[in-house]
């Protein structure tokens, strides 16, 4: 499963329309990129040295300097989204024929869509652009904000049941008419393989055809067991960085990340200048301890949602961690193709995004792509 859980165990379309935007809908452009240069539970590693409550003042370490999205990402849009109330952050690169198929990314709590920049980009060249990645904030993440009732990003309703409806009303905004929608692709890593387990029926009754459901990182038994460590995890986190800079080397140098290409383009969409003008200059954008009340529901049910999807199923997992016994029967039945990375944290996407590329694209491959006679993933 993930490092996280290791850490509490050992404690204790060419032709596809444009994403349709209110406003800023346009390719990466300068501006834009400098922006994006500066937006978990994350994997909080046992060894990880003291955390800094005031980081000492120096000179940001330009190895750790952010990099713009804008050259993995062909589109970065806010997106109204009425039935949510939100106006989403998307980034988007659609596939290169009328055929293709979007992959639907959803990151975990505390992250943003950039986490999966440089697994896009991959996607694009396996695939040889019949593939195209849409990878959304969340709400209370990244980009996203509220259209009218604004709330404090510790009131923000952060359910499974809200998540989930999001998640749908985005597909739907985008995609208006399921029949013209290039099939879709759901990958959900951590917080995010829950929502996109869940949003998949919603999706089939609205008549999207969905290739697959992808789950990166997440085992429900062993999540839920680690829950009762999480505040722990988060005290060992520094309450905020000096710059953006000393934020990416935190998560990089505490192998958070492992992947520092990544880190730099993920990590700075994660915190924001401290509201207050004082010191930590940056801190978190989301506040994951306000986020508590819900870590429970978010993965409980997790398992027998995901083997009763009704189509191709993955479950992508990090070293060799168990399955519980839901999930191993479930395999044992050939219900789910499990692959697991060697040599990646719980940021699976981020650690190895080559990887895991090839993994997704030959997994939509034998699914969407389908030879007479061969079976589809979970099918008996």
């Amino acid at each position: 499963m993930s490092d996280l859980f290791r850490s509490a165990i050992h404690a204790r379309v060419s032709k596809l329309p444009p994403l349709p935007a209110h406003h800023d809908d346009e390719e990466m452009e300068d501006g834009d990129e400098e922006a994006e240069a500066a937006d978990s539970i994350g994997d909080l590693h046992p060894t990880m040295p003291a955390p800094t409550r005031y980081p000492r003042k120096r000179m940001p370490n330009p190895d750790y300097a952010p990099i713009s999205a804008s050259n993995y990402f062909e589109q970065a849009s806010q997106i109204i989204v009425e039935p949510s109330d939100l106006d989403f952050r998307a980034y988007y690169t659609p596939p290169k024929f009328e055929d293709g198929t979007v992959f639907i990314c959803h990151h975990g709590a505390g992250y943003s869509g950039l986490s999966f920049a440089l697994f896009a980009k991959e996607v694009a060249r396996l695939s040889k652009g019949e593939c195209g990645v849409l990878s959304l904030d969340c709400r209370g993440h990244g980009k996203t904000v509220r259209i009218k009732d604004a709330v404090t990003a510790e009131q923000e309703d952060l359910s499974i049941d809200t998540l989930t409806n999001d998640l749908v009303n985005l597909v739907s905004t985008v995609f208006p008419d399921p029949s013209k929608a290039p099939s879709l692709l759901l990958i959900g890593h951590s917080l995010g393989g829950s929502v996109c387990v869940r949003a998949c029926p919603g999706l089939q009754e609205k008549k999207y055809r969905i290739t697959g459901v992808a789950v990166l990182d997440v085992v429900e038994e062993f999540t839920l067991e680690a829950l009762p460590m999480m505040h722990n995890l988060l005290d060992a986190r520094p309450d905020g960085f000096a710059s953006p800079e000393d934020a990416v080397e935190w998560h990089y140098i505490t192998h958070a990340i492992r992947n520092v290409e990544s880190a730099r383009i993920s990590i700075p969409s994660i915190i924001k200048p401290n509201p207050t003008g004082q010191s930590p200059a940056y801190v978190w954008r989301t506040p994951l301890r306000a986020t508590a009340p819900y870590w429970s529901s978010w993965f409980t049910g997790l398992s027998s949602k995901f083997l009763s999807a009704r189509t191709a199923r993955l479950l992508v997992l990090a070293g060799t961690e168990r399955l519980d016994k839901e999930l191993m029967i479930g395999q044992m039945q050939g219900k789910f193709q499990l692959v697991v990375l060697a040599g990646v944290g719980h940021m699976v996407h981020e650690d190895d995004p080559a990887k895991l590329a090839e993994v997704l694209v030959e997994f939509w491959r034998r699914n969407e792509r389908v030879v007479v006679g061969v079976k589809k993933v979970g099918e008996v």
